[in-house]
């Protein structure tokens, strides 16, 4: 089967049911043979995956939903795929569990969060609807999930327009308990094409009123906000936000969009407002991620996963019928007021063969690693004097290959994929740096999965995330140097149990 290259906007809306049954079959087939599928992170059968949503615990499991499109690797009609855990670690599909098929949402069950209220798991969302000039139409609407499984949406939309000043740029509902209150935060855009966000409160989530815009800046956050998220960590208030359009004069970066964060003081809900605001700052200084999810989990930790992929942006995988992943699961963290990102520790349940490494950097090349399967768990610890580079996904003679620079004398850090066999994006750069303290050892913990790249440094104090796409050959782990002292360890990881 030849796959599709010509996604008009009626075969981009065609409802599901009405494509040949075996188009989705052969479809699954080529992506089943995709030399970039993952061994552990979330990805879809087929089509394009992109926001997490609906991110909870509820009758005894961890549920999260993904937005899904399902025949192309493209921004088609959405719907919400779900997957379930126990650990955290091994995620099952549960298969789709909104479909764009309500007068409400046809044409895309589009992003939002999920709350647990009673014996429900009550899911929040904007429905998308297209009049016949194609002109759009946004409604916050519920859907309501049982012990059993079974999701019944409601009928009528509990926000059904956007409020005066407002246009139809108006999404990714969050719900949230607080202060004996339930709150909605939603992504908006002013007639004037300036984004905010708004912010509803009430009784319930079906006696919703606006409450004004959330006042947390004087700044432009560019002509659109997306995917706003607040939590509160030892009861402080941390905001990720996804900011269209942001001058860089703001803050520096290089995507195409940010994902972005503030830590404040308190979250005052007379004049919603969070006081005492941190500058902007970059949630990941990687390539690829996008629309953070995050919530209160009823274990105390603050969670989060992530979108790995970024809108408006082609990748190799397209060619192969499908697109995009989810993040590992991190916890938020505050130290000193400064936000980490650390691995969720049920993710050692992956580790297989360790093998201990250690040495000093030299100028010739020093193995960690070679003919790996790109599947596995890198920690390395540096000292205060080091310099070096790391290669990973590297051919043996080191052509092609994801590099990783530090200098902890001077304090620097940097990631580069120019040097990968399959190149995209480039338009937006192909390396990113970030400055660290000078004369401090260094520490990272790599976590590669075929296609993709995580790397937390320094206990998850800054990530950087990354789509790479290797050749076969490319499946080696070179560290090379001109000072300082390495220890550190290689796990080989198992891919994820999924039923």
């Amino acid at each position: 089967m030849d796959l599709i290259k010509n996604w008009t906007d009626d075969l981009r809306y065609l409802p599901y049911d009405q494509w040949d049954t075996s188009y989705q079959t052969a479809l699954n087939e080529i992506v089943r043979g995709s030399k970039w599928r993952q061994g552990y992170h979330i990805q879809p059968e087929s089509g394009l995956l992109n926001d997490p949503n609906g991110f909870s615990y509820f009758n005894g499991k961890w549920q999260l939903f993904y937005q899904l499109y399902p025949m192309g690797p493209v921004h088609g009609v959405k719907s919400w795929a779900h997957v379930s855990s126990s650990n955290l670690v091994d995620w099952a599909s549960e298969g789709i569990a909104l479909l764009p098929d309500s007068a409400y949402d046809q044409h895309g069950v589009y992003s939002g969060s999920g709350i647990v209220i009673d014996d429900e798991l009550v899911l929040a969302y904007t429905g998308n609807v297209r009049d016949s000039n194609w002109q759009r139409g946004s409604y916050q609407m519920l859907a309501h999930m049982t012990n059993d499984g079974e999701i019944i949406k409601d009928e009528q939309p509990i926000i059904p327009a956007p409020p005066k000043g407002y246009t139809h740029e108006f999404r990714d509902p969050q719900v949230f308990f607080y202060q004996e209150k339930y709150w909605l935060l939603i992504g908006a855009q002013t007639e004037a094409l300036e984004g905010k966000v708004l912010v509803y409160s009430g009784d319930s989530l079906e006696s919703l009123h606006f409450s004004g815009p959330l006042d947390f800046t004087n700044q432009s956050l560019g002509f659109m906000v997306e995917c706003p998220n607040l939590v509160f960590i030892d009861e402080q208030p941390v905001f990720l936000f996804c900011p269209q359009g942001l001058s860089k004069k703001i803050m520096a970066y290089q995507n195409i969009y940010p994902n972005t964060y503030i830590v404040a003081e308190t979250f005052e809900t007379d004049r919603p407002s969070l006081t005492k605001p941190s500058p902007l700052m970059n949630l990941d200084y990687g390539f690829d991620v996008y629309a953070t999810q995050a919530f209160n989990a009823p274990d105390g930790r603050a969670l989060a996963v992530s979108w790995i992929g970024l809108p408006e942006v082609e990748y190799p995988s397209d060619s192969e019928g499908w697109a995009h992943c989810l993040s590992i699961i991190k916890e938020l963290q505050l130290k000193d007021g400064q936000l980490y990102q650390k691995p969720v520790k049920e993710l050692v349940e992956l580790r297989q063969e360790q093998t201990p490494i250690e040495g000093k950097l030299v100028s010739r090349p020093l193995a960690l690693a070679e003919k790996t399967n790109n599947c596995y768990e890198l920690m390395l610890h540096f000292s205060d004097d080091s310099q070096g580079r790391l290669h990973l996904y590297s051919d043996m003679q080191r052509d092609h290959s994801f590099t990783i620079d530090f200098d902890t004398k001077n304090g620097m850090i940097s990631v580069d994929r120019t040097h990968t066999s399959h190149t995209f994006a480039q338009e937006y750069g192909t390396t990113r740096s970030l400055a660290l303290q000078k004369e401090s050892p260094l520490s990272l913990q790599i976590f590669v999965d075929h296609s993709v790249c995580e790397i937390f440094v320094n206990g998850g104090q800054a990530v950087f995330t990354a789509r790479v796409f290797p050749n076969e050959v490319e499946k080696n782990v070179y560290l090379e140097g001109t000072s300082g002292d390495f220890t550190g360890d290689f796990w080989c990881l198992r891919n994820m149990k999924n039923d």
